[in-house]
């Protein structure tokens, strides 16, 4: 079977079906949107005050996001900032891409929180 022509493997798409479950939420679109325009690292209390929710769901939020490392946590003290894992987020058109089927122009990894 041409491989261009069959599905995705296995790996890649349990990897991209947890990048499309992350942003599967408006709430978690916001906030990437918000930390990406930004193109600074924010406190929940910023994020919280930006996105009009509630303190505990943004954090249960930013929790789900990190997982995936499209976003990154920056502890100062006793406090946690997030900005956005640029580099995860670049690679997410390239995943889209292929699951579409549509040629990929470089192989889409994303780096882990010490790569940003």
């Amino acid at each position: 079977m041409n491989e261009a022509k069959g599905p995705l493997d296995r790996p890649t798409a349990t990897e991209y079906a947890s990048w499309f479950k992350a942003l599967a939420d408006p709430t978690r679109v916001q906030i990437v949107s918000l930390l990406a325009r930004q193109g600074r690292a924010m406190s929940v209390g910023e994020i919280v005050d930006a996105v009009h929710v509630g303190q505990s769901t943004v954090s249960a939020h930013l929790k789900v996001l990190a997982e995936v490392r499209f976003v990154l946590v920056d502890q100062h003290g006793t406090s946690r900032f997030y900005r956005i894992n640029t580099a995860c987020v670049e690679c997410f058109p390239t995943a889209a891409d292929l699951v579409m089927g549509r040629p990929a122009p470089a192989a889409p990894t994303c780096p882990s929180e010490g790569d940003d």
